[in-house]
């Protein structure tokens, strides 16, 4: 394999739109990997590090695009490089929108607008946060690798001045129906969401849909905002929002749990709300007290998502899964005795969260790069233990490479890689939709799928795969045509990941030892 880079001087691309090109270059004849990056020191090194050589020869700015190919020979690579201006047109080509190349030039462009999404290396995020709220606009901040104390200086800033910081590395919102970043199309209603995780306000939003209600807002506030670092500013901020909102009849608020000194503040808020509220820490090991009439503690999205639905007027209206018990029985029974381990591979840290909680509840121990608790982490992130759910969205695998969500390269890889070890006996995955997502993420893991258990098969064994979906009918992907392509591959599908999670741990709990 040789690698392949070139710099395209001056020519500036948010991270999003890089990933999904990237995804498409990794798909071309001979490519194996693609990565486009802006050339900033730090991403310069996180290229190096995962080893794309020749990166530092190129003598790139923090304001040009470095494209780096791992390919099977210099001569495929030089075909991609060679059109790479026609990926770069005809993805970013959008007739009805005119370019501008500063703030200024946006705002005069569109006076009215009062949300800026700012998507720009972490090293500029703050910097260029900071000049939209002093124009007094909202601010959606993408970016990730903005320190602490930058956060909290604009936390403070927007606080001040009656606005909203969602971020920094805020995944999701939802903004009077449009959706920021990795959002899931979602028709209108009374649930107002506030979402610490990115992939957690996903989910929860979508079964706030599919279960038959709606969501005015969903408010994403970056997953350092409960911190006793930052106090939950945002979050407060949101909650005032939403509160003053006539479309929002309930608040739902997702997140890990808050730090001590958070909790305290937050409880505070929330207790002297006008409207009733409902609370999400995920990773927490038991209910807490209600702290006032008002609130509803849950510990899981699909309660969080049902109580919600509830509180805002309405009746949920289930999709009951087509498995029951006796799929359970049946499933467990074809597992041989040795095959006593649950592997997930996920997409979605927060699912992966949830999923970890899950299993703890049932008796199980799970290890994980992101472990619910210290003791549990990974030795090595490549390498299963026992019961291991990973998430692989995680920064040691997306250094360099493009997003799970949008290229499952390394989950297949990783799938494979489970269903070849004899004492696995289920594979829990989960396939995520949405504006951002992949075009057909059941699609690109559905071979894997496939492949896993024929290996299995090949050692007389059976390899039970679970699998849920996030997402509604409304996304481009479409969720019934999603969850057809999962199960015509061989793969239980559940409407949650808390469903998936728990079939997953029936199947090992409820056998002889």
């Amino acid at each position: 394999m040789i690698t392949e880079s070139t710099l395209l001087e001056n020519r500036y691309f948010d991270s999003v739109f890089l990933m999904r090109v990237s995804k498409r270059l990794s798909e071309q004849p001979g490519i194996n990997y693609a990565a486009l990056i802006m050339g900033t020191p730090k991403n310069i090194q996180i290229l190096a590090d995962a080893g794309y050589d020749g990166i530092d020869g190129l003598g790139a700015s923090s304001n040009d695009l470095v494209v780096s190919l791992k390919a099977d020979s210099s001569a495929e690579a030089r075909l991609v490089v060679d059109s790479l201006e026609q990926f770069l047109v005809r993805d970013s080509a959008r007739p009805t929108t005119q370019t501008v190349r500063s703030l200024e030039q946006a705002l005069t462009q569109q006076p009215d607008s009062n949300i800026a999404l700012v998507s720009v290396p972490g090293e500029f995020a703050a910097r260029e946060a900071r000049r939209a709220l002093q124009n007094g606009l909202n601010v959606f901040l993408f970016s990730d690798h903005v320190s602490v104390e930058d956060e909290l200086s604009l936390k403070r800033l927007a606080m001040e001045k009656g606005l909203l910081l969602m971020g920094p590395d805020c995944g999701t919102s939802i903004i009077g129906g449009v959706g920021l970043g990795f959002a899931n199309a979602v028709r209108r209603g009374p649930v107002g969401v506030i979402g610490a995780s990115g992939t957690g306000t996903q989910e929860v939003t979508s079964l706030i849909h599919r279960w038959g209600s709606g969501v005015s807002h969903a408010i994403g506030v970056g997953g350092r905002d409960l911190s006793d670092d930052i106090g939950a500013i945002s979050t407060r901020q949101a909650i005032n929002a939403l509160e003053r909102d006539s479309d929002t009849e309930v608040i739902l608020l997702v997140s890990k749990p808050p730090g001590a000194a958070t909790t305290a503040l937050v409880n505070e808020r929330i207790a002297a709300c006008s409207k009733p509220v409902v609370t999400c820490y995920l990773g927490s090991k038991e209910d807490e007290e209600p702290i006032s009439v008002n609130v509803t503690v849950v510990r899981n999205l699909d309660h969080a998502a049902t109580s919600a639905i509830r509180l805002g007027g309405g009746i949920r209206v289930d999709e009951n899964s087509s498995v029951d018990i006796d799929t359970l029985e049946r499933e467990a029974a074809r597992l041989k005795p040795a095959q006593k381990f649950i592997r997930g591979v996920f997409s979605g840290g927060t699912l992966c969260y949830q999923a970890q909680q899950a299993l703890r509840d049932t008796g199980l121990t799970v290890y994980s790069n992101e472990p619910l608790e210290r003791g549990l982490e990974l030795p090595d992130s490549s390498s299963s233990i026992e019961h291991t759910l990973v998430d692989m969205g995680a920064d040691e695998f997306t250094e360099g490479k493009p997003h799970p969500m949008m290229d499952s390269t390394q989950r297949i890889q990783r799938i494979l890689s489970e269903a070849n070890d004899p004492e696995v006996g289920v594979i829990l995955l989960d396939c995520i939709l949405g504006y951002v997502a992949a075009v057909d993420p059941a699609g690109d893991i559905a071979p894997a799928i496939s492949e896993a258990k024929r290996i299995a098969r090949k050692r007389s064994e059976h390899l039970t795969i679970v699998a849920s979906v996030c997402g509604t009918e409304l996304d481009h992907q479409g969720l019934e045509a999603q969850v057809n392509v999962l199960e015509e591959a061989g793969a239980i599908v559940f409407t949650s990941g808390f469903q998936a999670a728990r079939f997953a741990s029936g199947l090992v709990t409820g056998r002889e030892e």
